[in-house]
C-alpha cells in the first residue's frame, strides 16, 4: 500500500510536470489513511526512502525521472553550453561566462537537458570549491580547455552523473582531492560508486578516472611540502589499513606503495598545501601532472 501511494503521487507529480525532494513527498503523504483509522500511512521518512529505491530498481528509472530531486550540490565551470528545458520554459547556459561562481550543478542532468558544444579535452574534479576558485580565478579552464568540477566534498548524485556522462564523450577524467581518508573516499565514490546507489551504479560510477593527487609521493618531488604536512588522524590511519587489504587495491603497487607510507609516517597532506610557494602554484602542479602522466590508477 505504501508502495502503491508512492507510485500514485509521483505519478501526479508528472502529469503536473512538478518536482520536489524525497522530503516533499514524504509530507505529501504523511496523513492518516482514514478518519476512524488512528495510523499514518508514513510515520518516518525512514519508511518512505527504501520504497522509492524499490521503485527506481523495478521501473528501471532514477528518481529523478519520477521528479523527485536530490539535494543540490556540485559546481561548473568549461567550454560547455547546456540547453536546460525547466518549468515550461528553454533556456542556453553558457558554462564560460558563469563568472566567479560558476554553473550550480542540479539533482537531474538527464530529464530535458542537453549538453552541446562540449569542446573541452578532459575533466578536472577539485575536491574543495576554495582551490577550485583558485584556478577558476586564473581562467584555467580557459587555459587548458578543460570542464572544472568541484563537488564540494563528497559527490552529488547530479555531480557523479554528469562526470559519467562527460566521460561517456570520451573525455578523461582527473580527480584532485586531498591525500587523507576523505579525499580517498571522494576519488573512489566517483570511481566505482557507492553500496547505496549500487543499483544505479553504471549510471554513477566512472571506473576511468585517475587520482592526480594530492599524493605522499609528491614529498619526492616538491621539497616544500614536506614543511606543510600535518599529523594524520586515527580515522585517515584505519582507513589506510582497510584499503591495504583490498584485493582491488593490492593489484596497484602505487597504491599500495601510497597506504604503506602514510602509515609509517603518519602524516597526510592537503590539496591547499600547494598554495604554499605561490597562489598560482596549484594550477602549474595539475598541468604538471597530467602531462607527466603522473597519476594513480
Amino acid at each position: 500500500m505504501q508502495t502503491i501511494a508512492i507510485a500514485a503521487k509521483c505519478h501526479k507529480f508528472l502529469e503536473e510536470n512538478l518536482h520536489t525532494t524525497i522530503r516533499g513527498l514524504y509530507y505529501q503523504l504523511k496523513f492518516s489513511i482514514g478518519e476512524d483509522v488512528d495510523e499514518n500511512i508514513f510515520g518516518e521518512q525512514t519508511e518512505s526512502n527504501p520504497l522509492i529505491e524499490d521503485l527506481e530498481v523495478s521501473l528501471g528509472v532514477k528518481r529523478e525521472g519520477l521528479n523527485l530531486n536530490a539535494n543540490r550540490k556540485g559546481v561548473l565551470a568549461g567550454n560547455m553550453k547546456i540547453i536546460d528545458r525547466f518549468g515550461n520554459e528553454q533556456v542556453e547556459i553558457d558554462c564560460t561566462k558563469q563568472g566567479r561562481s560558476g554553473w550550480n550543478i542540479p539533482s537531474d542532468v538527464d530529464n530535458d537537458m542537453e549538453f552541446i558544444d562540449v569542446t573541452a579535452k578532459y575533466v578536472l574534479v577539485v575536491e574543495k570549491d576554495a582551490l577550485w576558485q583558485r584556478l577558476n580565478e586564473d581562467g584555467f579552464w580557459k587555459k587548458e580547455n578543460c570542464i572544472l568540477i568541484s563537488p564540494q566534498g563528497q559527490a552529488s548524485r547530479g555531480t557523479r552523473r554528469i562526470i559519467r556522462k562527460l566521460a561517456d564523450r570520451n573525455l578523461p577524467v582527473y580527480v584532485f582531492t586531498d591525500s587523507d581518508a576523505w579525499g580517498w573516499y571522494i576519488y573512489w565514490t566517483i570511481k566505482t560508486g557507492s553500496i547505496n546507489l549500487a543499483y544505479i551504479g553504471n549510471d554513477v560510477a566512472t571506473p576511468e578516472a585517475r587520482f592526480i593527487g594530492v599524493t605522499m609521493s609528491d614529498l619526492d618531488r616538491y621539497d616544500f611540502l614536506n614543511k606543510l604536512t600535518i599529523n594524520a588522524s586515527d580515522v585517515d590511519l584505519k582507513r589506510a589499513q582497510e584499503m591495504l587489504a583490498y584485493e582491488w587495491i593490492k593489484q596497484h603497487k602505487e597504491w599500495v606503495v601510497e597506504l604503506e607510507r602514510m602509515i609509517k609516517t603518519k602524516k597526510k597532506l592537503e590539496q591547499d598545501a600547494l598554495q604554499g610557494p605561490r597562489l598560482t602554484f596549484v594550477g602549474d602542479y595539475v598541468r604538471e601532472k597530467i602531462k607527466e602522466k603522473a597519476y594513480l590508477p
